[in-house]
């Protein structure tokens, strides 16, 4: 037992000084079945690393999952990928959106659980040939959920130490998506066990408005707020970790491959802080870069350098995204701030030309 717990820790002490040395820069995306692409159809030279999303979790086992829908292409996802780009790196990513807060809280608040979704989660990895594990928990609520999230990272991180040990292979990389400040639901994300337990986390610095949220047309992502008193934008965010005590080479900036449809109570005042009257279609007015793209023939469009954002518009409809421009200076931003890369959400929502992801690596100088 004893000689046991010292490959694990000498184990643990070489993956601490792995991730302490940094990864090469990620110029990354996510990806899940349904999103309007198959896996072979993404441009993967243009990525680093892919996120495949997004694995469940069995509430009654605490066992990390993949649906049967999912099984075959999870399964085959880094294969695929891997044909036309045999350096990019895949990752499971676990979780995604508001729906399921409780299990993740209730898996995180006892070691036995929180064992349970740790050996699964590399199991699971393993068994489909990936290079790292992701987790998407929007968000931690609770002090003593920020508590647990941190025993959590520490002991994922003990694990797949302890798994390469056995194994011999690479160590899997962990990474986390995370809120776009380090304070969230009013608690605060524990530093230091993101520093020493995962690889990188991914900031989700987008839809900070929506039309469903707020009476006047917004950027939802802007980069910059210089008027704001709020400090709502990618750069406070990216400031505001920094200032928390995190390296910046662990933080990978979000670029959204979407934005949002606003109804103008006046056609004739379309700017920005524009009175609105709610959202155009369904789902908060959400509209994929594709799509945007094809309403740019018949509007008005605007780039707005001051806060880097894109807008137009055309007739009552008001359209606020990232245009190719946007994320061109996002990503020129986040090498210059000596950020560690990118990450888009999500790949299927580029152009036929993946405009927005050809502008990122080229302004990355990749």
């Amino acid at each position: 037992m004893a000689s046991k717990t010292l490959h694990i820790f000498f184990s643990l002490l070489l993956i601490q000084n792995h991730v302490s040395a940094g990864q090469d820069a990620v110029r990354s995306a996510y990806w899940f079945p349904g999103s309007g692409i198959e896996a072979k159809a993404i441009d993967s030279t243009l990525f680093t690393h892919l996120f495949c999303a997004f694995a469940d979790l069995d509430a009654s086992t605490n066992q990390v999952i993949d649906s049967p829908a999912n099984s075959g292409p999870f399964s085959q996802f880094t294969q695929i990928v891997q044909l036309n780009n045999p350096n990019v790196k895949t990752l499971l990513s676990i979780g995604g959106g508001k729906a399921n807060n409780a299990d993740y809280a209730s898996m995180a608040s006892q070691e036995s659980s929180r064992k349970s979704f740790i050996d699964s989660s590399i199991s699971l990895a393993r068994k489909y040939g990936f290079h790292g594990l992701d987790l998407d928990w929007e968000y931690p609520e609770t002090a003593a959920q920020t508590a647990n999230l941190k025993l959590l990272f520490n002991e994922w991180r003990a694990a797949v130490a302890a798994d390469a040990q056995a194994t011999g292979k690479p160590a899997l990389l962990l990474t986390a998506a995370v809120f776009y400040k380090p304070k969230v639901n009013g608690v605060d994300y524990d530093i230091d066990s993101i520093a020493n337990g995962l690889d990188w986390i991914n900031l989700m610095a987008y839809e900070f408005y929506d039309p469903t949220r707020s009476s006047v047309t917004k950027s939802h992502a802007a980069l910059y707020d210089p008027a704001g008193d709020d400090h709502i934008s990618c750069d406070d965010g990216v400031a505001d970790w920094i200032k928390a005590g995190l390296s910046q080479k662990k933080l990978v900036l979000g670029l959204p491959y979407f934005g949002f449809a606003w109804r103008l109570q006046d056609a004739n005042n379309h700017g920005l802080e524009a009175p609105a009257s709610g959202a155009v279609g369904a789902d908060k007015g959400v509209m994929r870069f594709d799509e945007i793209k094809a309403v740019l023939n018949s509007a008005t469009d605007v780039y707005d350098e001051t806060i880097v954002t894109n807008y137009c518009y055309s007739g009552t409809t008001w359209i606020g995204y990232d245009g190719a421009g946007t994320i061109s200076t996002k990503a020129s931003y986040a090498k210059q701030k000596g950020l560690l890369g990118y990450f888009a959400w999500h790949v299927a929502q580029d152009d036929d030309d993946w405009t927005l992801s050809k502008e990122a690596q080229k302004a990355w100088g990749a």
